[in-house]
């Protein structure tokens, strides 16, 4: 551990050189070390609270991941651990003068592609619950929604500081409101979601398919719409086409302002590498973003790493940076944001809160009961679905069944989807769940 401790001052130097003061000292230094694992390769760090970690996932995972392996020579993997449960207060945004550039609407190129969205979050930021209400925003990942939910909320702080304004994961309320449940602490849970002025939820698919988080979502929403709270929400995918989202929440998220953002054009592309090289304080030449943007065409936080990695390269190596000196970081960011490829875990997970299982009993040889078999054979399609695994090695995972009992699932599945479009539409918003994290 002592080993560790010492290392990381050294990573925490590597990005006090890449970011700003602020985000260092907003993010980084509030991370503590706690376990260094050389056989898994595997790094694990304390944060506060689960939007920190949040936020160390989206924007600076890069750049730790950079980090260790430039202190270690090799590539480590790191794992993130939130020091306690449930917080009953809610998680508001730092208002902090430049609490990282991702998070204002000054940093936010606007372009063609989201010029629409731009302007009715700034309108909602500037008159909260008066202009649009609820403000629903859709796109691919990595478009830039996250970015606008908390210019929203920065700019909400800056004109009333103790406006309390709360952000969480679809996914995550989901988890929270299934412990809470099973620790009896729902009226904690309440308190934590449903007294608030601004509530941002972001992928809120995932709460699609769900009953029990479903009817808890509709109430929470209606308490704050009642109350002319604002609510602003995120998706992958516009609400008619989360086909298992309930029909009284699709028509409340549909009641508001529904806007999409779009891939930027390369216009759009070349000014988001240079407001964000500007902001680190480097200088990229115009031929080297526009080769970058031509090379990185879909995703403006692949763009981001880009600027972030040719800050840390320059910092260690000192080069005037061309168009060689990137070709290598555009290859290694296009191939560290891949999406990583989807597990059975995850698979399981998701069918489970779906179905309001337990992933245990998916998984057991034991349980054979209906409740649990017919969500197993959904899991053990989607898995044949998703994955590369054999139908033999598919029943290991789920108890060791054997490979007549795997096909028996797959092949039931299969001909239930075709007559049940109730089923049918479970199962595909599981797989896109499953496929867009």
């Amino acid at each position: 551990m002592e080993y560790f401790d010492e290392a990381w001052k050294v990573i925490c130097d590597y990005c006090k050189n890449s970011i700003t003061d602020v985000a260092y000292n907003t993010w980084i230094a509030k991370i503590e070390p706690l376990n260094l694992d050389f056989d898994k390769n595997e790094a694990y760090l304390a944060v506060p609270n689960d939007f920190h970690r949040q936020t160390l996932e989206r924007c600076y995972k890069v750049l730790l991941s950079d980090a260790f392996e430039a202190v270690f020579g090799t590539k480590i993997s790191v794992i993130f651990t939130v020091k306690s449960g449930i917080e009953t207060e809610p998680v508001q945004v730092e208002n902090n003068e430049d609490s990282g550039y991702e998070y204002t609407f000054d940093t936010f190129i606007v372009g063609n592609s989201n010029k629409f969205a731009h302007a009715a979050c700034l309108a909602v930021a500037q008159n909260p619950s008066k202009a649009y209400n609820p403000l629903f925003l859709y796109g691919n990942s990595g478009l830039g929604k996250t970015h606008l939910l908390f210019a929203i909320s920065n700019e909400i702080k800056k004109n009333d500081p103790d406006k309390k304004i709360c952000y969480v994961k679809g996914e995550d309320f989901t988890n929270e409101m299934i412990e809470s449940l099973h620790k009896v602490k729902m009226a904690e849970f309440r308190q934590k979601y449903r007294y608030n002025d601004v509530l941002l939820v972001d992928d809120v698919q995932f709460i699609g398919g769900k009953e029990s988080t479903q009817q808890e979502f509709f109430h929470t929403f209606e308490t704050l719409y009642q109350d002319k709270k604002q609510i602003i929400l995120t998706s992958d995918r516009p609400p008619k086409e989360i086909k298992t989202l309930d029909d009284r929440l699709r028509s409340r998220f549909e009641m508001g302002l529904i806007a999409d953002i779009q891939p930027p054009d390369i216009e759009t592309r070349i000014a988001i590498i240079q407001r964000k090289a500007e902001l680190m304080n480097i200088e990229i030449p115009f031929d080297v973003c526009e080769y970058i943007a031509n090379n990185v065409k879909s995703n403006i936080r692949q763009l981001e790493g880009t600027v972030k990695k040719i800050k840390a390269k320059n910092a260690l190596d000192g080069e005037r940076t061309s168009i060689k000196s990137v070709q290598n970081i555009i290859a290694d960011i296009l191939n560290n944001d891949t999406p990583p490829e989807v597990t059975v875990e995850r698979i399981v997970e998701e069918v489970a809160r779906t179905f309001n299982v337990s992933s245990d009993d998916l998984r057991s040889s034991n349980n054979r009961s209906a409740y649990i078999s017919r969500p197993r054979q959904v899991a053990i399609y989607i898995v044949n679905e998703l994955t590369n695994l054999t139908q033999e090695s598919i029943g290991k995972e789920f108890g060791g069944r054997d490979h007549s009992t795997v096909k028996y699932a797959i092949d039931q599945t299969s001909k239930k989807i075709k007559t049940d479009s109730k089923l049918k539409s479970i199962v595909e918003d599981i797989i896109k769940n499953c496929s867009n994290v």
